[in-house]
C-alpha cells in the first residue's frame, strides 16, 4: 500500500514514521528531518498517486481538502469541511455538543459588537475564566484567566482584533473546569468509533504549568489512571452522542476525533474537540500501536472499521519532550543553527527507543546544518517498558541538542511517573 501524508510538522513526521512500518509513505510537503524510507515531495497533491491520503493539520481540513480529494475518487482519512467545522469554529463546536447532550463547560458566544455583553457574562462566572478565539489560532487562542482583570483585558483584546485578528473577533467565554486533563484520540469512519490510548499533553510553556499557552510542550501515553472503564464512559457520554448528532445533520465524519477532556469530580467533561491527531499526542500514541496503522486508517477512509479488529498496542509507555525556539510562543526567533543532530536528523545520543520528530526545521543543503524554522522545532520521543524509563530516555535523547535560546520543559510526565512508581511500591 502507498500512503500520502499531508503536512510538514511533528505530527506528520510521527504519522509517516509509524505508517512506514508496513506501507510505502510519501509526505507532501514534508520536512528535512524525514529520512528514508519516508519520501518527501513538493509536487502538487493532485499529482501524487497513493492508495490512501492522511491529512495531518486542521487548516486544510477546514478549507475542504478532504472533500476535493474524495471528489477525485481518492480514499481519505480526514473529515470534510462540514465535519472539520467542529474545530474551525469553537462556537459551532459548543453548539453541537450542547445539542448532542455532551457534558461541557457552561459557555456563551460573542462577536465584536458585543464587548459589553461579554464583559457582563464574565461577572456571572466565579472563575477561573476561559476565553477562546472562535477561529483557528494554531492552538494558542485560549486564555485561562485567574483574575477578572486579566479576563476582561483578554476579551477586549480578542474582540477588537488586536490579539488574533479576525479569528478572535468572535469568541467563546466559558467557566474554567477543574481536574485532570486528558486527550482521547478516537478513529471514526462515519458511524463506527474506536478509541486509541488516552494521553496527556502539557500546554504551558514553562515548568509547573507556568507561562502562556502553546501548541503543546510535551506529552505522554498511556495515562495510567484512565483505564478501559473510564475510556468506555468517555465514549458513551462524549463521543457516541456527538457522532449520532453529526449523522443526524448529514455529516459523514471519517477521520480522527480528538477529545480534549477534563476529568473532574462530576465526571468527564469536554473542553474542546479537534478534528485531527493531536500534536504532540500523536508522537506518543502512534508509536505504541502494534497493529498495521495503514490498514486501520484505510478502514477509517472506507467506512469499514466495524470489519477490523480493535487497535492493539505494545504495552509500553511513551514520552515526548518538545524543544522550542527562543521567544516561543509570543515573539519567536527562527534561523538558529541546531547542534547535536546527525545528518539524518536524529540525536547524536543514540538512546534505545528514541526518535526525534521534526516539526519546525529547515536546511539550505542536503548536508548542511538543521536550523530552527518554527515555534516548536523538535519532539524527542522515547518508548520504553515503563513511564519512568521513557521519561528518562526522552531527556537523554534531548540532552545533546542545542541552539541559542532553546526552550524545553523539564517536568514532562514527572508527576505521572512518580505516581506510578509510588503505586507499584
Amino acid at each position: 500500500m502507498k500512503v500520502c501524508v499531508v503536512g510538514s510538522g511533528g505530527r506528520e513526521h510521527a504519522l509517516a514514521h509509524v505508517l512506514s512500518r508496513t506501507a510505502e509513505v510519501v509526505v507532501a510537503p514534508g520536512n528535512p528531518g524525514m529520512a528514508a524510507p519516508i519520501e518527501i515531495t513538493d509536487e502538487p497533491l493532485e499529482e501524487v498517486e497513493a492508495d490512501l491520503y492522511v491529512i495531518g493539520p486542521e487548516a486544510p481540513l477546514v478549507n475542504g481538502l478532504a472533500d476535493r480529494l474524495r471528489q477525485q475518487g481518492r480514499a481519505v482519512m480526514g473529515p470534510g469541511a462540514d465535519g472539520a467545522l467542529l474545530e474551525g469554529s469553537k462556537a459551532h463546536m459548543k453548539e453541537i455538543l450542547s445539542t448532542a447532550g455532551v457534558p461541557t463547560a457552561h459557555f456563551a458566544t460573542f462577536d465584536s459588537l458585543q464587548t459589553e455583553e461579554a464583559l457582563a457574562f464574565l461577572d456571572t462566572l466565579s472563575g477561573p475564566w476561559v476565553i477562546k478565539t472562535d477561529g483557528l489560532a494554531a492552538g494558542k487562542g485560549v486564555l485561562v484567566a485567574h483574575t477578572m482583570e486579566q479576563a476582561r483585558a483578554d476579551v477586549v483584546a480578542k474582540l477588537s482584533g488586536s490579539s488574533f485578528g479576525d479569528a478572535g473577533r468572535h469568541i467563546v467565554v466559558e467557566e474554567g473546569l477543574e481536574g485532570e486533563e486528558c486527550s482521547l484520540l478516537v478513529l471514526c469512519d462515519g458511524t463506527t468509533a474506536v478509541p486509541l490510548l488516552p494521553a496527556q499533553d502539557f500546554k504551558r510553556v514553562r515548568d509547573g504549568d507556568e507561562g502562556p499557552n502553546t501548541g503543546g510542550m510535551g506529552a505522554y501515553a498511556p495515562m495510567p489512571e484512565v483505564g478501559p472503564e473510564l475510556v468506555g464512559k468517555i465514549m458513551d457520554t462524549a463521543v457516541t452522542p456527538l457522532i449520532t448528532e453529526m449523522c443526524r445533520r448529514g455529516i459523514d465524519y471519517r477521520g480522527v476525533l480528538y477529545a480534549g477532556l477534563m476529568l473532574g469530580p462530576d465526571g468527564p467533561k469536554v473542553i474542546e474537540y479537534n478534528v485531527r491527531f493531536g500534536d504532540p499526542e500523536a508522537q506518543v500514541v502512534l508509536p505504541l500501536l502494534s497493529c498495521d496503522a495503514a490498514e486501520l486508517f484505510l478502514a477509517v477512509a472506507n467506512g469499514t472499521l466495524d470489519e477490523m479488529p480493535a487497535p492493539t498496542f505494545s504495552g509500553d509507555a511513551a514520552v515526548c519532550v518538545v524543544l522550542a525556539s527562543a521567544g516561543y510562543p509570543d515573539n519567536l526567533r527562527t534561523g538558529d543553527p541546531i547542534t547535536g543532530l546527525h545528518l539524518n536528523g536524529q540525536s547524536t545520543a543514540p538512546v534505545e527507543g528514541v526518535t526525534v520528530f521534526h516539526a519546525g526545521t529547515r536546511r539550505t543543503s542536503v548536508k548542511g546544518p538543521f536550523r530552527t524554522a518554527g515555534g516548536r522545532v523538535l519532539g524527542v520521543t522515547a518508548v520504553a517498558p515503563t513511564l519512568e524509563e521513557a521519561r528518562a530516555n526522552a531527556y537523554a535523547g534531548a540532552a545533546p541538542i542545542e541552539w541559542d535560546g532553546m526552550q524545553l520543559r523539564r517536568d514532562i510526565a514527572a508527576a505521572a511517573a512518580r505516581a506510578v512508581t509510588e503505586n507499584v511500591g
